[in-house]
């Protein structure tokens, strides 16, 4: 029993560890995209604002890849729960349970993933929106 103990520690340390990352990737986009919002209005260009597109879209295939990796370890995990002790190898090979878990590209249109990512994508769509307005509004006014 022990080396099976110990095992699901070690995949529980993984599952830990793709869970905090994801949680670090989200705020990540956040700060970003924020940070080039407050920049463009700083700076008052409008330019700025699309760039926001790249961290958003960057960071949101990285955390449907660490949703996908934390998925594969939970189904390993599920694996070596129902092991005998003799059994019990450490292997860590992830190609067992692959075929049970959703492709990398599902999980990154899951809802979880989705929901975020996609609200983070709609805002950029909507500051992008509402500067060029404001840029095309000074120009009308300006007459240029």
């Amino acid at each position: 029993m022990n080396k099976k103990l110990k095992h699901l520690e070690m995949i529980q340390g993984v599952i830990n560890r793709m869970a905090n990352n994801s949680f670090l990737l989200k705020s990540w986009s956040v700060v970003l995209v924020s940070a080039l919002f407050a920049l463009s209005t700083k700076e008052k260009n409008g330019y700025l604002v699309p760039l926001a597109y790249f961290p958003a879209l960057a960071f949101w295939t990285l955390d449907g890849y660490f949703l996908w990796q934390e998925r594969l370890f939970r189904k390993l995990y599920d694996r070596v729960r129902v092991l005998d002790d003799v059994d019990v190898d450490f292997s860590m090979n992830l190609s067992p349970v692959l075929s049970e878990v959703d492709s990398w590209r599902s999980v990154m249109i899951s809802k979880t993933l989705a929901i975020f990512h996609g609200a983070i994508i709609v805002t950029i769509i909507l500051v992008t929106v509402i500067f060029w307005i404001a840029i095309l509004g000074k120009e009308v006014q300006n007459g240029t």
